[in-house]
């Protein structure tokens, strides 16, 4: 063999070798990542081969599984597919998916190690999908998206004493059957929902935070509390009305001018809702110790799975005495969101043990043996039981006698608290309205709601948390309470 035709052998036999090197590779380090990228057609193929597990709540399917032409053998379908969109999120064989059914894709679509047997574990061949069953309260996901009805906002319910969420509604919502399939029809709805102007696919119980108002004011009196700032709710603060911000020559009144809120004690506060108070009351604590609080409560948590993730309700640092002051009443830069808000009462509610919130309660192997369930799990001591039966007879009052009374429940002890936050640039948009509330039964059975509406047809004079979120609070405790006898 000659010199050139040697060297050609050779370096042919070097490109098989690499060839044969690169695709063990690709079989052996990244087969697994190549087999469920999103962008492999096999993965759709496998994944709509068969109908779908079923996602769960009150023990009837919100969804199922529809029989097509196409290489995708099956769609996803839904049961009021907008009351239910923001728990499941969508399977889309175009567009992916969202939420509970991503989160728990390989359950629904049979793919999970733990459904097969050991024949399936031998041949490949596809098991029977799982179910996931929810928390859900069907009752109380409904009340709370009638309620909000034409309304933008959001509404969270939550078993203060598991952490279990009942309810999580956002309108305006959207119909994940109406791009499930892969069709013109469904290419067309998708198009629609990414240029609607109401973002109807933005999860805003979990996904959106806003200034929380006067919502706030019920941690910053539990800082105090918690602080020895002041011993009960009943013991007169140190509240000049106006009050200057310091290092301004701005003074600060309370949106009623003729409401008693000089010296008035946190129960008073609160039930005034009283700015000039609680701005002081931050002051007075310093921006750490009311931070410190906020995180017992779960602000500045970037990682709140439920098993969705929720996006970080903030208290700012670094702030001046002014600035810390507005923060007292829940603007300047803090934000939170719902999910955030209906904690902060959940806690209250259950005697100072914050719960972690989680909306799956287990997933099965489509019958009625459990894959895994989730037996609740406490998220820390947001504060003591002392404070926490403080501020529930000061948000007890607040619905008794104060700007609350709308979310009253006969037979029923109920503690709330009002919000209506600035928005805008100089507060030139129409403010948010907020409530925060929970009703306990007497029997064991508690509920904690949070709610708020980001925009309706109400004039803005018109707008409050006690006018516009209370009544929708109030209707979900209701359901949630309803069979307790209440």
């Amino acid at each position: 063999m000659n010199k050139p035709l040697r060297r050609a052998s050779i370096f042919s036999l070097l490109l098989v070798l690499s060839l044969l090197a690169w695709a063990t590779y690709v079989q052996l380090a990244r087969g697994d990542s190549l087999r469920d990228n999103s962008h492999n057609s096999r993965v759709a193929i496998s994944q709509y081969a068969g109908p779908l597990g079923d996602i769960l709540a009150g023990g009837k399917p919100i969804t199922g599984s529809a029989s097509t032409d196409g290489d995708l053998k099956y769609k996803r379908t839904y049961t009021d597919g907008k009351l239910w969109a923001p728990v499941t999120g969508y399977a889309s064989q175009s567009y992916g998916s969202t939420q509970l059914e991503a989160l728990d894709r390989q359950v629904l679509d049979g793919s999970d190690s733990r459904l097969k047997n050991p024949l399936e574990a031998v041949t490949r061949e596809r098991s029977k999908p799982g179910d996931v069953i929810t928390t859900i309260n069907p009752a109380v996901q409904k009340a709370a998206y009638e309620g909000l009805g034409n309304k933008t906002g959001a509404a969270v319910a939550l078993d203060p004493t598991t952490g279990a969420v009942l309810g999580l509604a956002s309108t305006p919502s959207y119909d994940p059957g109406s791009f499930a399939g892969s069709s013109t029809k469904d290419q067309k709805a998708w198009l629609a929902l990414q240029k609607d102007e109401k973002q109807p696919m933005l999860n805003r119980a979990l996904r959106q935070t806003y200034p929380p108002g006067s919502t706030f004011k019920v941690l910053v009196a539990a800082a105090a509390l918690e602080n020895g700032l002041y011993s009960s709710v009943d013991e007169p603060t140190k509240s000049p009305d106006p009050y200057r911000l310091p290092g301004t020559v701005t003074d600060m009144h309370n949106e009623n001018r003729s409401a008693p809120c000089e010296n008035a004690t946190i129960r008073t506060a609160l039930e005034y809702s009283c700015n000039t108070v609680f701005a002081k009351m931050a002051v007075d604590l310093g921006q750490s110790k009311v931070a410190a609080q906020a995180e017992k409560l779960g602000f500045d948590d970037s990682k709140l799975d439920i098993p969705v993730r929720a996006a970080k309700s903030l208290y700012p640092s670094g702030m001046n005495d002014s600035q810390t002051a507005l923060s007292g009443m829940g603007q300047f830069d803090v934000t939170a969101t719902p999910l955030q808000m209906a904690m902060v009462s959940s806690a209250i509610a259950n005697d100072g043990k914050l719960m972690t919130p989680y909306e799956v309660d287990r997933t099965t192997d489509g019958s009625a043996s459990a894959l895994d369930r989730n037996q609740g799990k406490t998220y820390g001591e947001a504060m003591s039981k002392h404070t926490a039966s403080e501020l529930q007879s000061a948000m007890g009052t607040v619905v008794d006698e104060g700007t609350g009374t709308n979310a009253k429940i006969p037979g029923v002890t109920v503690g709330g608290k009002t919000g209506t936050a600035q928005h805008g640039e100089n507060n030139s948009a129409n403010p948010y309205a907020w409530f925060i509330s929970y009703a306990d039964a007497g029997n064991g059975h508690k509920v904690a709601v949070a709610v708020v509406v980001e925009d309706s047809d109400a004039a803005r004079a018109d707008i409050s948390g006690g006018g516009l979120a209370g009544p929708i609070a109030k209707s979900m405790m209701k359901a949630a309470l309803a069979d307790t006898g209440s």
